[in-house]
């Protein structure tokens, strides 16, 4: 498979339309890299393995990983609130505010509304900033209810790392993870990555991005630049104790589940803490993805083989491009069947959808279910600060798959996207989509 990767890397990307892509990979203890197309298409730079991608929110395992060391070493616990270690800590609902935990934040149970990208300043304070504005942020679930992905969360799980070591987050990952595993290629300041080759995103049917990256303040939950081979090798020590050359003493204690995803579509099947956990034909799979402007990245583990795979894009439909490379790859390494996104079935199964019309609203989105024709659609417009980045409300058509189940194609993308819809056990009605849960307000 390492011989033909180096032609079908090429061809994969042509057809997703991704200008560049990297893609490491670890398959019975020996390493394989491999680089296609170009890091900027204005400029011409061509991809190579060593040229840093940025990874975006598989940072988070990072984040969940420096916290689970603090933990091992007897300085908190997964149960411990945040405001007992940050008693200036708030957010807009005061009970939340005082049980929110360590637990919650890694796992996406916390419920705050949590897509806040606030640019604090460049300066070192500037986590601590972005904790202080969460003061404002309700909640679109109550406290453990259902699993939301929450960005804000993993920011203030960053300054929970500030707080107990005394450093910056950057310095922080530096000295715990990034020194110690011995990762040439890994950084967070752009003033760094710029002595590195360096990819830049693209949008709008290729053009490079607007801008690089994303704003300091979101170190934590997504700042990390890093080649495929680094990524690899981070995932490596959590297939390993801190006795046999890892980053934890238990490191099987993140694959624990914390809660079921409600859509498992998509991601996978529950959220571990940082890690997002699945089963592929028997084997324990634990993943993470991420996406910054423009750019993508996706890394999966198999404990049970030692496989390990990161592949990084710079744009084009890189998610369908990633799903459809693991599904080549862990087919031929492991003989593993990557689960198939859900499709439209041959005949409509009978299903009432008429009940979930309505408006589902949270921080940053609105999305509005309405039937035509006697047919469901799903309207899903950007709001607040987040409107600025999507030109025009987006528009699909709900297919049943089954009762609670509906796919859709969004953006022009050649993948089906699911989306779920369900009840609290209070009742409330939601619809989960893009591993956030909405509710209902209208």
């Amino acid at each position: 498979m390492a011989g033909a990767m180096g032609q079908r890397l090429p061809e994969l990307i042509a057809q997703y339309e991704v200008p560049g892509a990297a893609l490491a990979y670890l398959h019975e203890g020996e390493l394989h890299e491999f680089a296609a197309g170009t890091l900027n298409a204005a400029t011409g730079v061509e991809a190579t393995p060593d040229a840093l991608y940025q990874i975006g929110s598989v940072t988070k395992v990072w984040t969940a990983t420096l916290l689970m060391r603090l933990i091992e070493r007897g300085r908190l616990t997964l149960d411990t609130t945040v405001a007992e270690v940050l008693p200036e800590f708030k957010v807009a609902d005061a009970e939340v505010t005082k049980a929110v935990t360590i637990r919650h934040l890694l796992s996406h149970t916390s419920g705050i509304d949590g897509d806040l990208f606030l640019d604090t300043g460049r300066g070192d304070d500037c986590v601590e900033k972005y904790v202080e504005a969460c003061a404002d942020l309700t909640q679109n679930h109550p406290l453990g209810g259902t699993q939301s992905y929450c960005n804000a969360g993993f920011v203030i799980a960053g300054r929970v790392v500030e707080r107990l070591t005394g450093e910056r987050w950057d310095d922080a990952l530096r000295k715990e993870i990034v020194e110690p595993l011995g990762l040439t290629h890994t950084l967070t300041l752009p003033e760094d990555v710029l002595r590195f080759r360096a990819a830049m995103g693209h949008v709008d049917g290729g053009a490079p991005a607007p801008v690089w990256g994303l704003m300091r303040s979101a170190g934590p939950a997504g700042l990390i630049c890093a080649r495929p081979a680094d990524v690899v090798a981070f995932a490596g020590a959590h297939l390993r104790t801190t006795g046999e050359g890892g980053l934890l003493d238990d490191p099987r204690a993140m694959w624990e589940p914390q809660i079921d995803i409600p859509n498992p579509h998509t991601l996978g099947r529950q959220w571990g803490i940082g890690w997002i956990l699945d089963e592929w034909d028997g084997q324990r799979v634990i993943s993470h993805g991420g996406n910054t402007i423009g750019q993508h990245a996706m890394l999966w583990a198999v404990p049970g083989t030692g496989t390990i795979v990161c592949v990084t894009a710079n744009g084009g439909h890189s998610n369908p491009f990633t799903r459809a490379l693991a599904t080549e790859l862990f087919a031929e390494l492991d003989g593993l069947t990557v689960p198939p996104l859900p499709q439209p079935p041959d005949q409509d199964p009978d299903v009432d959808a008429d009940r979930y019309t309505g408006v589902y609203e949270r921080v940053g989105a609105r999305i509005t279910v309405s039937m035509r024709d006697g047919r469901p659609w799903l309207r899903y417009e950007a709001t607040g600060a987040l409107a600025a980045l999507q030109k025009e409300p987006e528009e699909c058509e709900l297919v049943p798959v089954d009762d609670v189940t509906f796919v859709c194609r969004m953006g022009g993308s050649p993948d089906w996207a699911s989306v779920v819809f369900y009840e609290l056990p209070d009742g409330s009605p939601y619809v989960h989509m893009g591993a956030r849960a909405t509710p209902k307000t209208g």
